[in-house]
Formats: C-alpha cells, sequence, structure tokens
C-alpha cells in the first residue's frame, strides 16, 4: 500500500481521515457515467476501484485515477430487486489489501479478484451458503481484511459475521446469530487490544479476529423492525462511540479490556443515520438527526456527549477529515470545508462539485478527491 492510498471504506484505518496533500478542490480532471449502486470508491497501488452494476451484472473495474480510463473490468451476474424501488446496485464499498480486492454485492456475492489484472481467485454466494434471509435494502457491509481472514457481516442463523480465509475464501469460523445491518465494521487497538468492532443490525459485537470469537456483545438498536444499523463504530483510545437512529441515539463506552463501561447515551447529542462521525481530538464533527427530515451538523464531546455548537440547513452528508479540515460533503454535491474546530463552524469554501444525489463516502488519494452520484464518478484535484 502506498502512502496516499485510501485501499477502503473511509480510509486506510477506516476512521475518514487523510493525511496527505489538499484541502480544497481546484480543478475537476475527468467525469464518467457508472452503472448503479451506493458503493464508494477505493484506490490503492494506481488504480482507482469502482464497484457497480450494469444490467444485470455487478461489475468491479480497475481505472486510472489520473483520467479515468478503464483498465480492467470483472463481472458476474446478479438478480437483486429492491423492494422498495431504490437503487439496485452494490452497497458496499470494494476492500483493497496484499494485492487483492474483495466486494460483498447486494445479494451477498462475496469476490476476491487480483489487483493487478481482475481476474477472480475466489467467490462465494453467501446468502445461498448460509441461509441468508433478505434484508430491507440488501448487503451493504464493506468486508474487511484481518489476521489473513477476511470478515464480513453476513447475517445467517449461526453465520452472523463469517471469516473467510484471504487466500483462498475457505470460511474459517462463524460468530453470532445476528442479522446483517448495514454499518462496516472497523479494526482498532481500544482499551489495549486489537478489536474488529461490528455494529450488526442487533448491536455491537467486539470479535478477537486472532481467537475468532466473539470478546464482547452488546445490543444497541430500534424496537422498530424497519430500523436499520448504518453508521460504523467509532473507536478512539479507550473509547467506543455507537450510534444509530429510529430513537436508538448513541452511546460512548470506556473499553479496559473485556470490558465495557458505559460513559453516556441520550438521543439528543449525536444521533447518526447513515454517515459516520470523524473524531479529532476528544471532538466528534458530524450529522445528527434523520436524513429524511434534515439533519443539523454538530462538534460534540465524545466522552461527555456535551454539543459544543450546531448548524442547520446541511441537510444529510459525509464527513472526511484532512489533516485539520473537514470536508462536508452534502447529498446534494456541494462540498463544504472548514476546520474542525471545537468552538464553531465557519465554512471557509464551498465548491458544487456534483448534481444528482450523492449519498456514497469520497475517497481520497495522492491529491485527489473522487467521488459519486446515482449516474456518474468524478475526481478532483486537490490542492
Amino acid at each position: 500500500m502506498q502512502a496516499q492510498d485510501w485501499p477502503q471504506l473511509r480510509g486506510p484505518n477506516r476512521d475518514g481521515s487523510y493525511a496527505g496533500p489538499g484541502r480544497v478542490p481546484v480543478a475537476q480532471l475527468w467525469k464518467k457515467g457508472i452503472g448503479q449502486g451506493f458503493a464508494a470508491p477505493s484506490v490503492a497501488q494506481g488504480k482507482l476501484i469502482v464497484f457497480h452494476r450494469d444490467g444485470n451484472k455487478e461489475l468491479v473495474e480497475a481505472w486510472n485515477p489520473a483520467n479515468g480510463a478503464k483498465i480492467w473490468s470483472y463481472g458476474y451476474a446478479t438478480a437483486y430487486r429492491d423492494d422498495f424501488g431504490f437503487d439496485e446496485g452494490p452497497r458496499a464499498a470494494p476492500t483493497i489489501d496484499n494485492g487483492k480486492v474483495y466486494t460483498f454485492g447486494a445479494e451477498g456475492q462475496l469476490h476476491c479478484v487480483n489487483l493487478a489484472d481482475g481476474k477472480r481467485i475466489w467467490s462465494e454466494d453467501t446468502h445461498r451458503r448460509f441461509r441468508v434471509r433478505k434484508g430491507y435494502f440488501g448487503a451493504a457491509s464493506a468486508p474487511i481484511v484481518e489476521n489473513g481472514k477476511v470478515l464480513v457481516n453476513i447475517g445467517g442463523p449461526e453465520a452472523g459475521i463469517v471469516a473467510f480465509d484471504a487466500q483462498t475464501g475457505k470460511p474459517a469460523y462463524q460468530i453470532t446469530s445476528d442479522e446483517a445491518g448495514y454499518s462496516s465494521p472497523v479494526a482498532a487497538m481500544v482499551g489495549g487490544l486489537r478489536r474488529v468492532l461490528f455494529l450488526t443490525r442487533a448491536g455491537l459485537v467486539d470479535v478477537d479476529a486472532a481467537e475468532g470469537k466473539a470478546r464482547h456483545q452488546m445490543p444497541w438498536r430500534s424496537r422498530s423492525q424497519a430500523s436499520v444499523n448504518a453508521a460504523m463504530p467509532v473507536a478512539a483510545g479507550d473509547t467506543v462511540f455507537l450510534s444509530a437512529s429510529y430513537g436508538t441515539g448513541a452511546i460512548a463506552l470506556d473499553v479496559k479490556g473485556g470490558s465495557y463501561t458505559k460513559l453516556w447515551s441520550n438521543d439528543d447529542s449525536l444521533s447518526c443515520h447513515y454517515a459516520t462521525p470523524v473524531h479529532v481530538n476528544g471532538v466528534l464533527y458530524g450529522f445528527h438527526g434523520r436524513q429524511e427530515e434534515g439533519q443539523e451538523f454538530r462538534a460534540v464531546e465524545l466522552r461527555t456527549g456535551k454539543v459544543l455548537w450546531s448548524t442547520g440547513g446541511l441537510r444529510a452528508g459525509t464527513v472526511t477529515l484532512a489533516g485539520d479540515t473537514l470536508l462536508v460533503l452534502r447529498e446534494n454535491g456541494e462540498l463544504i470545508t472548514a476546520k474542525a474546530d471545537p468552538k464553531q463552524f465557519r465554512p471557509a469554501g464551498k465548491y458544487q462539485l456534483l448534481d444528482g444525489v450523492v449519498r456514497a463516502y469520497p475517497a481520497i488519494a495522492d491529491g485527489r478527491l473522487i467521488l459519486r452520484n446515482e449516474t456518474h464518478m468524478t475526481a478532483y484535484r486537490l490542492q
């Protein structure tokens, strides 16, 4: 992996943070048509990995991030239909690790292809194999690679979380019977231990990937059957933050070894519908409230839940951290830049980057910002 790669959802550490050069978009490099889907782009070793649907195929493609030229394409049949009439493309961002690309399609097709040429290495129809009941909005949890295993929130009976050998695809172990949520896992050192944290449909699962077992489980979801868990866990030092909508709210947990202690919990501080906040020096910056009802963008103390400031009018979006700058990407394709300041929200610039509806997280790699809507993908050079 190169220093400025963005090899998985929300960056190298899945924390939404970019440490490379560039904060402000100054020039559009290219714009290309794209198939259906909400899958965020990933970038590694000079290849932009695009995961989308064209007709009755889910496609995993490598493009040149500098000009959008296609390098290779790998496809397979899909029959996924969205019961609510929404987009029928893949939802989960590709994960790139050790020269391989791992994708998890809308109906549970898990594929591993070679990053260099797109050749299939292995694949698994997880929904068929593990008898997974169809969820509301398709499979959406991005795979994560840890300890030579690909861990995925599958959501089957006795197969809530399944680890596959990264080289062969052979199942290594299965944990819980939790149905799948729409949140993606994050791996981090928390409270002195390496953990892979999942927010399934039922709640938090702390996986010890080395031992292949659940270290800790905690229910965290709405009592409403129609609810979803979509925002990722946030891990910072000895603290884990979980958030949902539908009246569930947020909780901050102090973690020591196998012990989890509640610091605070409410539905008033930072209840995230689908976008995960970023953490900077003890403060969370993110969107509070339901997407369809209009949201507020807030700064909240991680360990206390205190709202430091809140601003309305942005509606829904995602937030990424570039250095000390917040890149707030609204659903209407407008990017707002502002310093991560716990005292105030003061926009430094506003840039209309893409029309339509932008819900996927962007990727930032090698001084380029890459984003997509429901029909196009585009790249901007950052200054």
